[in-house]
């Protein structure tokens, strides 16, 4: 929660990487409080107001997750509307004259993007969440200690620097520091 709440502030992009491994644990924790408190929350050197606000805000997510059907797969919506944000975003930016290395970084990605929709089926997400998709399923390829070609290794670098400035855009646009004509 304290990642989170310092992320969603400076770094969009690493706060929906972060919100998904939140997912991930709670569900390797069979969205069971009593284990992730003794699992995870017992690690954190918290005083009880802290561990308290840490506690309820697992609940809260675990509650959520329930609610909207997430327990085995799938995201929270507020990691949904991030998304849609940012695919709002990415659209506004695309459509500017004003945000031409934004554009060149979008255009250097887009062959690994069609890659990854041709390989991945899928069609439905837009092309910001196949972007986080890359990333994350990279991520846990490295967790596992699972060797990656370095053509992937390049396009998951390129595909950083891409989302890493279109969360730059994010914060300034939520600022209002953005003119878009």
């Amino acid at each position: 929660m304290f990642v989170a709440r310092n992320l969603r502030k400076t770094n969009i992009a690493e706060y929906l990487l972060y919100m998904w491994q939140v997912e991930d644990l709670l569900r390797a924790n069979r969205l069971d409080i009593d284990a992730l408190t003794e699992r995870v929350v017992s690690q954190y050197h918290l005083d009880d107001t802290q561990r308290a606000e840490l506690v309820e805000w697992y609940e809260n997510l675990l509650e959520m997750m329930r609610h909207e059907g997430v327990e085995k797969e799938g995201h929270l919506q507020i990691n949904k509307n991030v998304i849609i944000q940012l695919n709002d975003l990415h659209a506004r930016l695309m459509h500017s004259t004003k945000f031409p290395y934004y554009q060149a970084a979008y255009y250097k990605v887009l062959p690994a993007i069609v890659e990854l929709r041709a390989k991945s089926g899928t069609q439905d997400e837009t092309e910001i969440e196949n972007c986080f998709d890359a990333l994350y399923g990279v991520w846990m390829l490295k967790l596992q200690h699972k060797p990656l070609s370095k053509e992937t290794l390049g396009a998951m670098q390129d595909i950083s620097t891409f989302l890493g400035m279109l969360s730059d855009y994010y914060q300034k646009d939520n600022a209002g520091e953005l003119k878009f004509e």
